[in-house]
């Protein structure tokens, strides 16, 4: 009765794993509070306070005549959206269960099954954020118009999935170098609170700064995202390729140095620690 029964089709196999999938991202969603709601409504008022400290900011500092013509508060949401879900995304992912984890103990969990229901569950949180935040903004202030909203909403997806796929490498290095992956981590997520360039307009930097930014897929995303969001902003310093193609080779590394380590994995490594 303790043996798990292996599916025998392809589509029972699918169902199965998605089922899976479905119980953890439940599972990581209600994990920051008891409450699902409380879950959401801690996360919204974190997005709601980084937007009001940059809005102040900006305003102290004298710094609104440099953004974009068009909604100033669009403008800012729309680089701390795209930051947050890139950010939360690979911590998220970087704290997955590993290979020696407990949670594999069971049969049908796998580390792959970890990943994607720790990515879905950031971007199911960070998506239902956005609305709700962007419904609360043009009914209770102020309507907006976004120029292209579907192309806008892919670059947030782009963003997350970068963000995934950094994700992955540094969750294959963790077994390996812990302490490092943990500094390092912390350290890009902490320095793309400026190497983003959710805090400037792409397009005014000069062409000596823009080889400090443009190594980031993260600026390329908040760049291209301004582009559909405003009608009279076209971006000229970033690229739409360059994050796509960043995404599917880091998630390959990743993927590949994940699968090594979990052929390597043993519960003795964390020993010592």
């Amino acid at each position: 009765m303790f043996q798990q029964a292996a599916p025998k089709t392809t589509l029972s196999s699918a169902l199965n794993i998605s089922e899976l999938i479905y119980h953890s991202v439940v599972r990581n969603v209600r994990k920051s509070h008891g409450n699902a709601l409380m879950s959401l409504i801690m996360n919204m008022m974190q997005a709601i306070i980084f937007v009001m400290a940059f809005y102040v900011m900006f305003s102290v500092l004298g710094m609104r005549g440099a953004a974009l013509r068009g909604d100033f508060l669009l403008y800012i949401m729309s680089g701390i959206f795209l930051f947050m879900t890139h950010t939360k995304t690979l911590g998220a992912v970087v704290g997955a269960e590993g290979p020696s984890s407990p949670m594999m103990k069971h049969a049908p969990m796998n580390t792959i099954i970890a990943i994607v229901s720790a990515a879905l569950s950031t971007l199911y949180i960070q998506v239902l954020s956005l609305f709700t935040i962007l419904f609360i903004y043009h009914v209770g202030f102020t309507p907006f118009e976004i120029d292209r909203p579907l192309p806008a909403m892919g670059m947030v997806l782009l963003a997350w999935f970068t963000g995934l796929a950094l994700g992955v490498v540094f969750l294959a290095l963790k077994p390996w170098f812990p302490t490092f992956v943990s500094i390092a981590s912390t350290i890009y997520q902490r320095a793309n609170m400026i190497a983003s360039g959710k805090m400037f307009v792409a397009n005014t930097l000069p062409s000596f700064m823009v080889s400090m930014f443009d190594w980031n897929p993260l600026f390329h995303c908040i760049d291209q995202s301004r582009g559909y969001v405003f009608i009279n902003y076209a971006p000229r310093n970033s690229s739409l390729e360059y994050p796509i193609w960043f995404g599917i080779i880091f998630l390959m590394i990743g993927l590949m140095g994940e699968f090594y380590t979990r052929r390597h994995a043993s519960l003795s490594w964390s020993a010592r620690r």
